[in-house]
Parts: C-alpha cells; sequence; structure tokens
C-alpha cells in the first residue's frame, strides 16, 4: 500500500510504505528536501550509536556538510533520496542514506573523501529494514532508478550478505568489488606493549625518530587544538601543510577546502575532530587531522612541511597520537582506506571496502 502523509516540517509529499517483515513492521518514508534531512539530527545520530555500522562518516553533521558541497565537488548535482524507517510506534529503526544521482542510488558521501560508508540499522533490524527498502524501491510510481551502488562498504559490514539475498530474491543484478584495504590496529594497554608487537626494523625505527626529535637542535613539541577561537587558524595552517604535497594542493579546490573546513568545524563542535601539529622551534612541521570517535581513532589526513623532512615530522607525530591514545585507553587505531606503507610499519593489518552494484536488471 503506498500512502501519502504531510508533515509539518516537509514541504511536498514524502512517500510512504508499510512493510511487515520478520514479525518487525517497518514503514518506509522518502525525504527529498535539505530542511526534512536537517531536522533529523537528533534522531539520525541516536540511531546511529546502536547501528550495526557506526562510523564518523555516518554522522548527521558530516553527512548535511558533505551534501552542502556535494563532497567537495565531487558530484555536480543529484537529489536527495534517503529513505527511513519506522516502527508501530514512530521510533526510527532504520536510515538509508541515498541520493540519486543519473538514475543511479548512491550512498551520501560518496566516494573519495568518506572512508567507510553504510546503511544505519541495529543488527538485529538490519534485515527486515533492508527488505522494507527494497520493496520500496520496487514500486513502478517513484522517481525512476537503474541502479543502486554503494560504495566504501567494510567487508564485515552485516549488511553485505543481507543486501545479497534481498537482490537475489528478486532475481536483480548483484555484484560485490573489493576495492582498497583499510589497515588498522588493536591497542594493547601500553606503549611498551605496542612496540614489541611491531616488526623488529619498524619498533626499532620508530625509536629512533622519537629520540631524534627529541634531542634536536630546536625545541621540538605537539599539540592538540582545544581552543574553539583558534579552529580557523589552525584549520588554515593545516590546509597549508597538506599543499605542500602536489596531488593534495590540486586535491584542495576552493570548493574542497571548504568542505572540509565545514566538516572539521561540525566534528569539533560535536567534540570528536583531532587536528594535532608537530612544531620545531614556532613552526608548524607536521600536522593530522584525525577523527577520536567510539573509543577509536580515526587517522584522517596528514601534512608535512618539506622544510624539516630529516626529522620525520609525520612519523614521530603519529607516534605520540598513539602513545596518547593509548594512555587513554582507546581501543584501535583505524588507518582507514589506501596501502600507504607506514601504516603497516606502525602495525596495521588489512581489512578491505568492498563496492556493491545491485541493478533491476539480472547481470
Amino acid at each position: 500500500m503506498i500512502i501519502f502523509q504531510n508533515y509539518p516540517h516537509y514541504t511536498g509529499k514524502m512517500y510512504s510504505v508499510v512493510q511487515s517483515s520478520r514479525n518487525i513492521l517497518m514503514k518506509i518514508d522518502l525525504i527529498q528536501e535539505p530542511e526534512s534531512f536537517q531536522n533529523l539530527h537528533r534522531e539520525w545520530n541516536q540511531l546511529l550509536t546502536s547501528s550495526a555500522s557506526d562510523v564518523p562518516f555516518l554522522r548527521h553533521e558530516y553527512l548535511t556538510s558533505w551534501w552542502k558541497t556535494r563532497g567537495g565537488g565531487e558530484w555536480s548535482g543529484g537529489e536527495l533520496f534517503i529513505l527511513t524507517g519506522r516502527d508501530s510506534t514512530g521510533k526510527l529503526g532504520g536510515i538509508a542514506p541515498f541520493f540519486l544521482h543519473q538514475e543511479t542510488l548512491l550512498l551520501l558521501g560518496s566516494v573519495e573523501i568518506s572512508d567507510f560508508l553504510d546503511l544505519i540499522a541495529p543488527r538485529d533490524q538490519l534485515a527486515p529494514f533492508i527488505q522494507a527498502v527494497m520493496d520500496f524501491l520496487a514500486r513502478s510510481d517513484l522517481p525512476d532508478w537503474k541502479k543502486i551502488d554503494l560504495y566504501n562498504i567494510l567487508e564485515e559490514s552485516p549488511s553485505l550478505p543481507v543486501l545479497k539475498e534481498t537482490a537475489c530474491s528478486r532475481s536483480w543484478g548483484y555484484h560485490n568489488q573489493q576495492l582498497q584495504p583499510a589497515p588498522w590496529v588493536d591497542l594493547p594497554t601500553s606503549w611498551d606493549a605496542y612496540l614489541q608487537g611491531l616488526e623488529n626494523r619498524y619498533r626499532r625505527e620508530i625509536e629512533r625518530k622519537i629520540r631524534r626529535a627529541e634531542n634536536y637542535f630546536l625545541p621540538v613539541s605537539w599539540h592538540t587544538v582545544k581552543d574553539p577561537d583558534l579552529l580557523d587558524e589552525e584549520l588554515s595552517a593545516f590546509l597549508e601543510l597538506m599543499a605542500y604535497h602536489p596531488e593534495k594542493a590540486d586535491f584542495l579546490t576552493d570548493t574542497m577546502a571548504s568542505q572540509m573546513k565545514k566538516a572539521v568545524h561540525q566534528a569539533f563542535k560535536q567534540g570528536w575532530a583531532q587536528l594535532a601539529f608537530l612544531t620545531v622551534g614556532d613552526i608548524k612541521a607536521a600536522g593530522y587531522l584525525n577523527f577520536d570517535y567510539r573509543d577509536r581513532i580515526w587517522i584522517y589526513n596528514s601534512g608535512l612541511n618539506p622544510m624539516f623532512e630529516n626529522l620525520s615530522p609525520g612519523w614521530v607525530l603519529l607516534a605520540y597520537l598513539i602513545q596518547q591514545a593509548i594512555q587513554e585507553g582507546k581501543d584501535a587505531v583505524d588507518f582507514m582506506r589506501g596501502d600507504e606503507p607506514y601504516k603497516y610499519h606502525f602495525g596495521g593489518t588489512d581489512r578491505f571496502v568492498n563496492r556493491v552494484e545491485i541493478s533491476k536488471t539480472a547481470s
């Protein structure tokens, strides 16, 4: 049954479908207006905390800032196509954070600047929610779509087998492609134990680089940004460090820089942004932009001043950040997408992100 409902905060019509699956009643709503997307902030983040996939790139404040710039200019168009699932009491139980671009449904945050994406639902509601979403998308009275293209889903995500089962049960095309490694490391309870867990050559190299920094002829110090009044200034300094790298300089268009600033401001306001610098004398030698989220440090981006290349400031700063994470009782450091060698030198173990394509026509 397709029904139309008017909501006081929603301009226009909202499609809904009621789906009963595995004894869970799930009403699916289609949200296409930015104002309605914005109004979901509290419920969205509350649901995320109990979701089978709770990663910083699925936070409401991150995705709303992403949408405003379409990922820093990665996308030139598209329209919101967010599907929410509610139970009979109206409680939010699932979110498929889609947008529609040229007849393809993608996850908000796709593709380049959001390392991990997924559907949002508690593990015990994921299957009925995905089933209800697919029932909704099978209807003929929706804006036309030909393919669902889901990037950067971690290989251990419980969404993957459910998506496959649901697509195959409809004789829809399904293809799962492994994309990139995303190394991470479990943290022990002490810095010494962490070092002992590394290969000998890497442990010795980290220790040697730290000693060299601590005995440098200029004072070497590091800090994380705490003062919100200094955030703009420190962010500009970080972007300058990034721009020393030619590829990152090309990446940092005005729109992309604006996107990064918006995202960091929102994350800083919510308490999960970590912006750190290693300083030599009074000059910033290295910077890391990370997320401090769910008892894990997520290594997002970095910048280095080539003037201090001989000091290995990136290694030194990362070592200090890991040492601090251990002292604070963090569970892990997530190096996220990419197979850069330093991630393995610091103990990273691979798992992978996947891309799932579902089409209405069987492949």
